[in-house]
């Protein structure tokens, strides 16, 4: 494995792995020594509820970790990396509107999924047109296989087990958009901050029962993503699936506000 910093610029929602128990998605950029962006990368597995708390990298921040290309991965951005090496170096905020996360992030912009695809990637990030918001129920419950999973514990999960099991969200959101190219596409996002969003609206929420809190919790997500169509200068990062690559989704979110350049009235 090699020492390199990386800029994360995502996580996706944890999703029950057989081997890992839980697997996060972590969608970054490869830096050099200089923080100059060089290419998209996608660090995974990641037990990332699992691993020590130190290690646990906000979204956001630049990294120095070691990490190895994934030769087990067909997709040529994919690498594994060896948690216990994870230096967390800085995050980056967002003061004047975005500037440094848009000087590292934008280099690298894709006109659509099919330039993603042409150029034998399937990762990137690209800027949608026609933004339309979606949300449909799915299942409620885990599947059997998934939850036989989740109560195989072993010894160190035993001692020191999560406060929190993981939570089927019942919902899928996401938009329907064109790219680029021009196609028409609807795609799921997986961004675990937009998964956190529903379960944080609902359990704060002061209705009486189970269903107003959810609807509660469904409007405010509506309002957050439509919000975005209108307020921000949003971009998605997408992906394609490991067993599907013609498949993408929208696994991040990126969303820096509308700079509008003021008219001088000369007279």
């Amino acid at each position: 494995m090699e020492r390199k910093k990386i800029l994360i610029a995502t996580k996706t929602y944890p999703s029950i792995s057989a081997k890992y128990r839980e697997t996060v998605c972590t969608a970054g950029i490869l830096l050099t020594n200089d923080e100059v962006p060089v290419e998209w990368i996608r660090i995974y597995p990641i037990p990332f509820r699992y691993i020590d708390f130190d290690k646990r990298f906000p979204r956001w921040s630049i990294v120095s970790a070691e990490i190895e290309r994934n030769d087990k991965d067909y997709r040529s951005e994919s690498y594994r990396i060896n948690h216990s090496s994870i230096d967390i170096i800085k995050k980056i905020d967002t003061e004047n509107n975005w500037q440094i996360r848009k000087n590292l992030v934008l280099p690298l912009q894709f006109d659509s999924v099919q330039e993603i695809q042409n150029q034998g990637k399937s990762l990137g990030i690209l800027k949608p047109q026609s933004l339309k918001y979606y949300c449909k129920k799915t299942t409620r419950d885990w599947t059997d296989k998934q939850k036989a999973v989740q109560d195989q514990l072993d010894l160190f999960e035993a001692s020191s087990p999560l406060e929190n099991s993981l939570e089927k969200i019942p919902y899928q959101f996401g938009y329907q958009f064109t790219d680029g190219d021009g196609k028409n596409r609807r795609y799921s996002i997986s961004d675990w901050e937009i998964s956190e969003l529903y379960r944080r609206c609902r359990n704060n929420s002061k209705a009486s029962s189970t269903e107003g809190k959810e609807q509660e919790a469904l409007l405010k997500v509506r309002e957050k993503l439509e919000g975005f169509i209108i307020d921000k200068d949003l971009y998605f990062i997408v992906g394609n699936l490991k067993g599907h690559n013609k498949v993408f989704m929208i696994i991040g979110l990126f969303y820096p506000p509308i700079v509008r350049s003021e008219q001088l009235d000369l007279f």
